[in-house]
């Protein structure tokens, strides 16, 4: 006997699978079971025999033949009934003579009356050998052989192989290396999806379930709005009743997705993107699925017709001639094939479930091919969710879904949630919250440089939503944020004036537009295209300050085309760095009322500057980086102008210094960071300027009329050439602060110590090898740098210096040990 468990091998998969299984795979699966069960029971009984009967006996019984008198021999005429139930055929000799042996020997067989047949039968003889069983049993076996269709020999066999084909076409999809791999890894994390708690908490919220506070109110005053007078009498019931008990049961769900929870949500979201791209790249899972459903139908075809055919060959009754008349006295035989009427049966029943097979294989290759199969739509799923941004997939992928959607179409939806932004962001979102409570944030503010109370975040996944919950916040920095949506918790930011926003892209709602409109009045924008900047930033009309840094694309450099600024009607600065070829128009939108204009161009040249004359009202200039070689001549129409900025050009002659004079209020010039290899004499000529910076030049002397600049304040001279200084810079009595630092001094003129009024003196890094004692007349310095010089001793006379402390005297400490103690000792007091 065969038992049904040895072919489990062949149907054996993982229970995860059954997902992929649409109903006529499944009823296909039955199907096999119940043929498979035919083709054992009718294998079973091909094999079966008499229990006990032993090797020297037979298991078929045959009449013996009668002996030479005509007269049966010693042996019973039939066997007893237990042992010719189990024979696979019995033969009976023909009666009729040698001589007239007829070609269809069971026709006398046929069913008649009775009488007829015994007034028929007459005495005959055979051989007789004492060898009666053996006889019999040469004959069944050889009769089997030989005369019985081989269709009503081997069809249980032929059931059971058929079935096992069947089996492993339905199954190999499941067993092949190339499509395994991607079912077993699609299975895995569809369950882990499907589990997740962030799935139920993602549609609950995005859904619109989950919705509380005000914006929950206000969602759902427009739904209501939108659904006529007697829909919304009845929202307004279902408000009544159902909003009180979500307020109630909400909380919880959030509690039970704790940091680990949100952790494993995660990896989700990444183990779906990767599987997404592995997937769609090819179609092997459709193509498989598509050739063995192709081979199912053409087995089907191919086994009903060879069934159909051959089915009227399992007879009850089956003629035998055998060349055997020597041994038994007979060459004709008639035999009954004991299992013909079950064979028959079980046949017809084989054929039934094969056709019905068949229908399901017919119905599977009409599905393959009538729906587009190698595309999936989410079209539904995000009308019911409101993720409008769940992807469509194809290939593989959609196929998988498809099959899901045959097996439960809420896993579909379930896995869905994973391949929404939206529903990652949300997750993101919780995600920080957790890590960055309001008290953590509140240890993180501090006092930037305008003394502001700013909050700093850095490279951060999202914008934690506990950054609203800090209303003493007044400036918001926001650097490497990517896929910032302000969330209406930003109206509790009531003290907000100052945002930065650094390489973090960020979207606006409207309402919060006009929550910012008027109360913003600084902000920074930092990205890599000056096209990246967001619109809203240009309607915000209460903006003072407007920083952006960015480049101009290569087809726009040329046009440095920037929004327009005409909104921003009380901007009074306006910084750009970017790699603009001229002046943007734009700025003459805010022409009337800018006072700050700072243009950063990173070494690209600015040309046309004509439109900077129209800047009535403009106080401060900076062109830093722009590649000018000689100052632009629209700076000197600028009248109200008081600080001009020209740091990091390639100025090498600064002739054009006299025109300034007609710029009356200019009271700082920087050209530092250029070439610049002298000073012109008529720079006498700027007598209100206080501040100079000519530092990081290439000059190597100073002319004698910068004395006459009275009003100058500070100058800074350090890091050139100077060998030495006019004796005349002692007229400049209103000098401060003077940097001579890193040049190649080696005397000081005693007349510089007539400045009584100086306060810083940068003498680090030069060739002194002594300083005058006249040092000690400067009572009003406190900083004073000599290191890096020559110096064998210190002046005792610097303990005149009231105002110079130890921390304020920069020299070496050899140096300083050589003063007198007493003058140590006044240095070190608080």
């Amino acid at each position: 006997m065969i038992p049904v468990a040895e072919f489990k091998q062949f149907t054996e998969q993982q229970p995860a699978f059954k997902v992929l299984k649409p109903w006529w795979d499944v009823l296909a699966e039955y199907l096999t079971v119940a043929m498979l069960m035919i083709g054992v029971f009718g294998c079973t009984l091909q094999v079966t025999r008499k229990a006990g009967a032993g090797p020297g006996r037979s298991a078929v019984s045959c009449l013996s033949p009668p002996n030479h008198a005509g007269r049966p021999s010693n042996l019973a005429l039939f066997p007893p009934h237990s042992q010719v139930t189990q024979d696979k055929i019995i033969c009976l000799p023909s009666h009729e003579l040698r001589e007239n042996l007829s070609e269809a020997p069971c026709q006398q067989l046929l069913p008649r009356g009775v009488s007829e047949q015994m007034g028929g039968l007459r005495e005959v003889s055979g051989l007789k050998n004492n060898l009666d069983l053996q006889q019999y049993s040469f004959i069944n076996q050889l009769c089997y052989e030989t005369a019985l269709h081989w269709y009503a020999k081997y069809f249980p066999y032929l059931v059971v192989i058929h079935t096992l084909i069947f089996m492993v076409c339905t199954s190999f999809w499941f067993k092949f290396p190339g499509t395994s791999s991607k079912i077993e890894h699609f299975i895995s994390i569809l369950g882990k999806c499907f589990d997740s708690p962030w799935t139920t908490r993602a549609l609950s919220e995005v859904s619109g379930e989950n919705q509380k506070g005000p914006a929950a109110g206000r969602a759902t005053a427009t739904v209501e709005a939108s659904a006529g007078p007697g829909k919304a009498d009845e929202g307004e019931k279902e408000k009544v009743l159902v909003e009180p008990e979500k307020v109630v049961t909400e909380p919880p769900a959030v509690t039970l997705l704790d940091k680990k929870e949100g952790e494993q949500a995660k990896a989700l979201f990444e183990k779906v993107k990767k599987f997404r791209v592995h997937v769609e790249e090819g179609d092997i899972l459709y193509t498989m699925y598509i050739r063995q459903t192709v081979l199912k139908v053409c087995k089907f075809f191919a086994i009903l017709v060879y069934n159909l055919v051959y089915v009227e060959k399992i007879s009850f009754l089956v003629a035998c001639r055998v060349e055997t008349s020597e041994v038994t006295g007979y060459a004709s035989f008639c035999c009954n094939h004991t299992k013909a009427h079950l064979f028959s049966k079980l046949a017809f029943c084989y054929i039934s479930f094969v056709c019905v097979y068949g229908i399901t294989c017919l119905y599977t290759l009409y599905w393959l091919f009538h729906r587009p199969l190698k595309e999936y739509s989410f079209r539904s799923v995000r009308e019911e969710t409101g993720m409008g941004d769940i992807p469509d997939v194809k290939n593989d992928f959609a196929f998988m879904l498809h099959l899901i959607d045959q097996y439960d179409s809420l896993y579909s939806k379930r896995f869905a949630v994973f391949l929404s932004e939206v529903s990652e962001s949300r997750l993101k979102q919780l995600n920080l919250n957790h890590e960055w409570t309001p008290e953590k944030l509140r240890q993180k503010l501090q006092r930037n440089a305008r003394g502001r109370l700013e909050l700093a975040l850095c490279m951060l996944p999202g914008l934690p939503d506990t950054v609203f919950e800090l209303s003493e916040v007044e400036a918001l920095r926001l650097e490497a944020i990517c896929d910032i949506t302000f969330p209406p918790g930003l109206s509790q930011l009531v003290h907000l004036q100052e945002l930065s926003l650094l390489h973090s892209p960020a979207r606006l709602p409207f309402s919060l537009q006009v929550f910012l409109r008027d109360r913003l009045k600084v902000i920074r924008v930092k990205c890599e295209e000056l096209r990246e900047v967001p619109l809203w930033v240009f309607g915000l009309r209460g903006l003072e300050e407007l920083h952006l840094e960015g480049l101009f694309v290569p087809e726009l450099a040329r046009a440095a085309a920037l929004e327009s600024l005409r909104e921003l009607k009380q901007l009074k600065v306006l910084s750009l760095r970017s790699n603009a070829g001229k002046v943007p128009a734009s700025v003459t939108d805010v022409a009337g009322h800018l006072q700050r204009l700072s243009l950063h161009n990173d070494g690209a040249r600015l040309l046309a500057l004509n439109s900077l004359k129209k800047l009535a009202v403009l106080r401060e200039l900076e062109l830093v980086a722009c590649g000018l070689e000689r100052i632009p001549h629209a700076v000197f129409s600028l009248g109200a102008l008081q600080e001009l900025d020209l740091k990091d050009n390639h100025l090498r002659s600064i002739e054009e210094i006299l025109s300034f004079q007609h710029c009356r209020k200019l009271v700082t010039l920087k050209l530092w960071h250029n070439q610049i290899a002298y000073v012109p004499e008529h720079v006498r000529k700027l007598r209100g300027l206080e501040q100079l910076y000519l530092s990081h030049n290439k000059l190597e002397a100073l002319p004698t009329q910068l004395g006459l600049c009275s009003g100058l304040r500070l100058l800074d001279v350090s890091h050139n050439g100077l060998r030495s200084l006019p004796p005349e810079l002692g007229l400049l009595q209103s000098l401060q602060h003077l940097a001579l630092s890193f040049n190649a001094l080696e005397t000081l003129p005693e007349e510089l110590f007539f400045c009584r009024k100086l306060r810083t003196l940068l003498l680090g890094y030069n060739h002194l090898s002594q300083l005058s004692p006249q040092v000690g007349t400067l009572r009003a310095l406190s900083r004073l740098e000599l290191k890096g010089n020559r110096l064998e001793a210190l002046p005792e006379e610097l303990g005149n210096c009231v105002g110079l402390k130890r921390a304020g005297l920069v020299v070496e400490e050899t140096l300083y040990e050589g003063l007198p103690a007493e003058v140590r000792e006044k240095m070190e007091e608080e």
